[in-house]
This record gives C-alpha cells, structure tokens and sequence, in this order.
C-alpha cells in the first residue's frame, strides 16, 4: 500500500502548517482561554475561505469531495499548537451527522452555510447515565400538532456554548431521530461549563417544539450517529498524534537545554531511554492513526469499528505515557500552568476520553464478528 501523500495534499499540509505557525501559535490559545473567548469567528470564517471546512464533504453539497486522510493531515497539524477553532465538533461529529442524516434541501439549508464558514454547528448527544452511547436513551421525540416537540437533556456538548446551529438526537415511537435547531429556538436553555481543555462545552435543556421540515429525512439517524462517532473518534486520534508530536518536541528541547551537574540532562542514559520510548509510542500512534483515517468513511460498520477502536485504544495508552512521561522529564515545572506541556496534558486527557475511553473502545473491539470468530473457533 502507497502512504505517500499526494501532491494536493503535500499543498493542503505546507498551507495548515504556515497557518499554524504565523497565526496560531500555543500563545494563541493561551490568550484566548485566559480572555474566556474559546475562538475566533473571523478566522473560522477564513477557514471555509481556505476551503478546509469542505474537506469531508462530497461536491454535491459544495464539499471538497476528500476524505478523512486530508482530515487528519489537518487536525494533527492543529494539535501541534492546540487550534481552538471547533473543527472536530463543528465540521466532523456534527457535520458528519447532518451529511448522512439529511435530505439535499437541509444540506444546503445548515451544512452549506458551515462549509463557508458563516455558521457553526454542534451535536448535542451525550446523555447522563449513558456513557459513549451513540444513540439517544432519555431523550424523547413525539409528534404534536405542529410536528414533534423534543424533551430530554444533553450533557457536555462539545461546542454547544457557542455553535449557531444544535443537532439534537432523541427516540421516537419510530427509533433514533435527529432534529436542528437554533441556539434561540424557544425550549432550548444553554448553560456553558468549563473544561479541563480550556474549551468548554455546554449542558442543554431540550422542551422544544420544531416543525417537520427540522426533523433530518435523508438517511438513518442511527446509522447517522454511529458514522459521526466513529469518524470524530478517528480525527480525534490524528488530533492526538500532533499533541504527542509537540510534548515530544517540547522534551527533546528542554533535555538538550537542562543542565544539573554541569552538563545537559539529556545525557542521562536513563533519560535518553526514555526519551526514546515516547517516541516509539508517538510513531505507533501515527501508524494507527493512518489506519483509521483510511477506514473512517467506511458504510462497512464493522470495518469501521475495528480501525476506530483500536486506533482509540491506542491513543488512550500512548497518549497518556508521553503526556505524563513529558510532565516528569521537565520536572516542577511541567507541572505548572505557565508551561505549555501542561496544556498538551490537559487537551489530550480531553482527547482520550473523548468518543469512548480506553476500555470502552477494547469491549467493543472484542465485540466485533472478527474477534469474537476467532476465539469461537
């Protein structure tokens, strides 16, 4: 198999990477974290200029008609200086979920105006009680005279403090369904909480009555959902592996510039030794992160699953050893919130958790039809 990045590609990541480091930089978020802001409209709206919010989507609802390799090479660049911008919330989970939930006329309708960057979105799914469940538990969706009225409440909702646009999912007598709504539809409340990240979220409050034409009507909402989890799973891991990359660039740096007994602690062998186990961990998750790129646009679910979970598992132990083995190799002051190897700790516990934790994405590995065959056999 070919793993060279073709030539648009190498374009798209030479472009990522020169936005990153002309215009935002870690000192970025760093700012506006600290002046409660979270992220910028008017780059977001560069972004869809750029063309990078259409990169998932086919051309026929004005997408770049790419996949979730071009994605990845993205997201990964963003997390090498933490990007606060809502790309994975906005334009994976939420936008994956309206692309194979609804019809042309609702794509044109909320995706074409998030593509070019006027508009964000957010998908309101997780539910108390239900961890990392994709479909909706408690969350209900009954018909009434003027269509259906939705009630139920959603935790944590990546984005959902500031998207314009909210997917919610609820059950039906019918099963899984999905509606859109506007951040001021009557029945909607939205209290922002914050996050270990900086980034916050939102816990909202659902007793809204949308018409018909707002319940999506192009596909499956549970096959919708299970599509939007599984490719936010995956971006999630190409996220990760840029955070490995910076902490790993970040303790290379301050090994070789740390002196105690008059020399560089990076010629400690026990040092070096580690130094050299973080980035074998980094390298595995870049192996396993290309998988699951490959394998995130899959319809065959259980090929999906397999790539996602075990490149989620992955994450979840690599991520956590060179975040934590970064935080000890720096001594007090990795420890400290002025560093910014306590920020790439932070997002990336964020990360692992995330779309399913470690154990959960290991149960639903040993769950697949692959797995379980071979140990019947």
């Amino acid at each position: 198999m070919d793993f060279q990045l073709s030539d648009d590609q190498k374009l798209l990541l030479d472009s990522v990477r020169t936005f990153v480091k002309q215009r935002s930089p870690v000192s970025r978020f760093r700012k506006l974290r600290d002046d409660g802001g979270g992220w910028e409209k008017s780059v977001w709206r560069e972004m869809g200029e750029l063309g990078w919010l259409s990169l998932p989507f086919p051309e026929s609802v004005g997408g770049f008609g790419g996949s979730f390799v071009e994605v990845a090479l993205l997201l990964e660049t963003f997390g090498t200086a933490l990007v606060p911008e809502p790309y994975l919330a906005s334009v994976v989970l939420a936008g994956s979920a309206l692309l194979h939930g609804g019809n042309a006329a609702q794509h044109q309708k909320w995706l074409a105006p998030m593509i070019e960057g006027a508009t964000s979105l957010a998908l309101a799914h997780g539910e108390a009680g239900h961890r990392f469940a994709a479909e909706p538990q408690d969350t209900t969706a009954e018909r009434s005279s003027g269509g259906w009225r939705v009630r139920g409440k959603k935790q944590f909702v990546l984005h959902g403090q500031h998207a314009d646009t909210i997917i919610v999912s609820a059950k039906s007598d019918r099963g899984s369904e999905l509606f859109v709504l506007a951040r001021d539809h009557a029945g909607v409340g939205i209290t922002a909480v914050g996050t270990i990240d900086g980034l916050g979220a939102a816990m909202i409050d659902f007793d809204a009555e949308p018409p018909e034409d707002q319940r999506l009507a192009g596909g499956d909402a549970a096959d919708a959902l299970g599509r939007a989890h599984d490719a936010a799973a995956a971006m999630s891991v190409a996220e990760g592996l840029g955070v490995c990359q910076a902490v790993l660039g970040l303790t290379r740096d301050h090994l070789k510039t740390r002196e105690q007994f008059g020399v560089p602690i990076g010629s400690f062998q026990a040092l070096q030794h580690r130094a050299v186990e973080m980035f074998v961990e980094v390298e595995l998750v870049r192996s396993i992160s290309m998988l699951a790129a490959v394998r995130a646009g899959e319809s065959d679910a259980a090929e999906r699953r397999r790539a996602v979970s075990a490149a989620k598992a992955q994450l979840c132990m690599s991520g956590r050893f060179v975040t934590q083995s970064a935080i000890q190799l720096h001594g007090g002051i990795g420890i400290t919130d002025e560093h910014d190897v306590g920020l790439y700790f932070k997002r990336m516990h964020v990360l692992n958790t995330l779309f399913g934790d470690e154990e959960h994405h290991v149960a639903r590995y040993a769950s697949l039809p692959s797995f379980t065959a071979g140990l019947e056999s």
